[in-house]
């Protein structure tokens, strides 16, 4: 199937692990080495209002010296996050991650996260587009 036509819903990670804004940096933290994941996405009654990665804890936090038992989510996170729709493609979900340079997206479905999408989840839906994909700009955008 053509990336133009396969539907972010078919690739995207189902089990979307969350957590409230007004948890603490402490508590993100303990989620992070529980699930053992890449990003957490910040919700406010279950509405998508951040998204928190290992970078937002490091130079946010920690680097800003922020004690993680007082400091709360919501201000650390990255807010004004970008998402995308299960019934949106795989192409409209690269051009989103080009255009802002990001590696992750949040599903949304009448306003509920219902999923999230990563450069992995494409990379093994369409292993085709992998190496170009990431050949092309991934590696000349992101300076990790």
């Amino acid at each position: 199937m053509c990336c133009e036509t396969m539907l972010v819903m078919e690739a995207m990670t189902r089990d979307v692990v969350t957590i409230d804004a007004s948890a603490t940096v402490f508590d993100a933290c303990r989620t992070y080495k529980e699930k053992k994941i890449g990003c957490l996405v910040v919700v406010e009654g279950g509405t998508c209002v951040g998204i928190i990665t290992e970078r937002d804890l490091i130079e946010r936090s920690v680097c800003a010296r922020r004690d993680p038992d007082t400091t709360r989510v919501r201000e650390i996170m990255s807010s004004n996050v970008k998402v995308v729709y299960g019934l949106d493609t795989i192409d409209k979900a690269l051009e989103t991650m080009r255009q802002y340079k990001i590696k992750k997206l949040p599903v949304i479905s009448s306003e509920k996260v219902v999923g999230i999408i990563t450069m992995t989840d494409i990379a093994k839906a369409r292993p085709d587009l992998s190496k170009r994909f990431m050949d092309s700009w991934v590696k000349a955008q992101w300076r990790d």
